[in-house]
């Protein structure tokens, strides 16, 4: 699709500021470590809050909501909303606890809340494990989505792709550390949205959607436009919304949505200038995530149902799309060739900043881990600040060219690349939200959780196949999770009750520095005396951001009066909180 020269002006107006922004923060983020990866511990909740949003409003996001609502409905998004709870568990638990930690990784808490050799294996491996591996597996399916978009509208070689998108995204991010990730993302923020918003308006006043109205009512959608699923249907309503938010989001660790925080959403609380930031900064990014920003793209999904009710009228749309990249969650760029010139250009650029916004963070946070948790913790303790900085800014290169072989090579959806993260991490969630509270856990409780984790995700995608896993309620991805998850919280649980817990002194101290507030009765401590306060938050919190959600979802769908008492909730959950938590 041939774009206008006015497109390619406000393109090329948007590479030139992200660069000039990296350029800007490259001359504080070259001082130290802590500058680079950190930004000095300064920041502010509300960038930092904006910067948590912008990485997870990926280019490969939209492709996944796509998908989802094209293959369950709207109610297949349960998947990624049943996270909610442990976002609101994060924001009113544990950012406070994460940053009164005083450390530069969250890799580098193992050290801290564990002693000995198995400590600094944890440290070590985990550095590798998720900073290399399991990050470039993400920026792969973001690279991925990259790839599908810029086929379907210029017509673009996967190679070229990869190579433009790498060089700018390494660049800035190799340049300006943290800093530049975030006040790029401010800016790429507002960009994203803006065209995410425009292209769901242009898509559904379509002739052959006939806006709103002609959408809502149309025969393709029918049982695709229930928010929570048919009752009456108990195999949905089990796999799609009671496995999601009664297991799910404590069991799982999920990139962006840790139980008790971590990966880059822990680096964003380190990274502000106190605890007060960092709870603000997190809600903030829960509400702009789960209530603000699914609809347009949801709106996008559906009219593609209607415009394009199946994969083979796709392919004889775009007949040069390979057939590696062909699935539902293609529709999305699909639908973007519908835009008329000189708006396109606005979208594109939003879609390119979404697709740097979260590159840029994995980049960096890969870093922090190659540089804070492997290369200064084993490899070279004396190395001056100047060196680490090097040594971050080389390994960012090294991170996206992984990424971008990846992409190009192994990874073929969007949907594929979150169930191999959901598996890989199935059972180990509980661990990360009770070693802040439990004394017992230690790091063999850790490591043999992540490898018997590992196997069972192995074990369930390569040697068990659907049919060996067919139920009469649970979808065979329901049935693998489960699985995984009993396996593996029975194996560490027991593991932590058969293996000794670590040193007095190593315990006694952690409590010193984070003061957990409850638990620990072994050892003086001091902390909140709000921690009731906390988990009735996290409940307020959780409705009023599905109130939030749910309204929106009811005014588009012509729901008024249910849409005002919804909103009037989510007000009444926010007035609460700030209630508590300022008294």
């Amino acid at each position: 699709m041939a774009l206008s020269l006015f497109d390619w002006i406000v393109i090329g107006t948007f590479f030139l500021i992200v660069l000039i922004i990296g350029l800007l923060a490259s001359k504080s983020a070259g001082k130290s470590s802590l500058e680079y990866f950190l930004a000095g511990k300064s920041m502010p909740w509300w960038l930092l809050g904006v910067s948590m949003v912008a990485t997870t409003f990926s280019a490969d996001t939209p492709n996944l909501v796509t998908g989802f609502v094209r293959e369950g409905g709207v109610a297949k998004n349960w998947a990624w909303w049943s996270f909610l709870v442990t976002g609101m568990v994060t924001v009113f638990i544990y950012a406070r606890l994460w940053r009164r930690s005083g450390i530069l990784t969250d890799l580098e808490f193992y050290e801290l809340r564990y002693g000995g050799k198995a400590a600094s294996f944890l440290r070590g491996f985990r550095a590798l494990y998720l900073g290399v591996f399991f990050n470039c597996l993400i920026m792969g399916s973001v690279t991925l989505a990259a790839i599908k978009i810029s086929s379907i509208l210029f017509g673009l070689e996967p190679i070229y792709t990869v190579l433009v998108a790498s060089v700018v995204v390494a660049a800035y991010s190799a340049l300006g550390g943290i800093k530049g990730v975030i006040w790029t993302d401010f800016f790429q923020f507002g960009i994203a949205l803006v065209g995410a918003v425009y292209a769901a308006y242009v898509v559904v006043t379509q002739p052959q959607v006939g806006g709103l109205s002609g959408l809502l009512t149309h025969e393709s959608l029918e049982g695709k436009l229930d928010i929570v699923p048919d009752f009456n249907n108990t195999s949905l309503v089990v796999s799609m919304f009671i496995i999601p938010l009664a297991v799910q989001w404590w069991s799982v660790w999920y990139p962006g949505a840790e139980p008790g925080g971590g990966g880059y959403i822990a680096q964003r609380m380190l990274a502000a200038k106190n605890e007060k930031h960092a709870v603000g900064a997190t809600l903030f990014f829960n509400f702009a995530h789960y209530a603000l920003r699914p609809w347009p793209w949801i709106l996008v999904a559906l009219a593609s149902i209607i415009l394009f009710p199946d994969l083979d009228s796709i392919q004889r749309a775009f007949p040069n799309i390979n057939e590696q990249y062909l699935g539902d969650d293609i529709a999305y760029p699909v639908m973007l060739t519908l835009l008329s010139p000189g708006w396109l250009g606005l979208v594109v650029a939003s879609l390119i900043a979404a697709y740097m916004s979260t590159i840029s963070t994995h980049l960096n946070w890969g870093s922090s881990y190659v540089v804070n948790d492997f290369y200064q913790r084993f490899i070279k303790p004396e190395a001056s600040e100047r060196e680490l900085v090097a040594v971050g800014r080389i390994s960012t290169v090294v991170l996206m060219v992984f990424a971008g072989v990846l992409a190009l090579t192994i990874l073929e959806n969007a949907t594929q690349a979150f169930n191999i993260l959901l598996l890989s991490g199935a059972g180990t969630g509980a661990i990360f939200l009770l070693r802040w509270f439990w004394w017992r856990i230690n790091a063999i409780t850790e490591i043999v959780g992540m490898v018997i984790a590992t196997i069972n995700a192995f074990v369930l995608v390569l040697f068990i196949s659907d049919e060996m896993l067919q139920h009469s309620l649970l979808d065979p991805f329901t049935m693998r999770l489960l699985i995984a998850t009993g396996i593996t919280t029975v194996v560490w649980i027991l593991t932590t009750l058969l293996t000794k817990p670590e040193d007095n002194s190593k315990l006694a101290s952690f409590v010193a520095i984070v003061k957990p507030g409850i638990g620990w009765s072994k050892f003086p401590r001091e902390g909140t005396s709000n921690f009731g306060y906390s988990i009735l938050s996290v409940f307020v919190g959780t409705i009023g951001v599905y109130a939030a959600l749910f309204s929106i979802g009811s005014f588009i769908y012509g729901n008024i009066v249910m849409g005002i008492g919804l909103m009037i909730l989510f007000v009444i959950s926010v007035y609460l909180i700030i209630k508590w938590w300022e008294g």
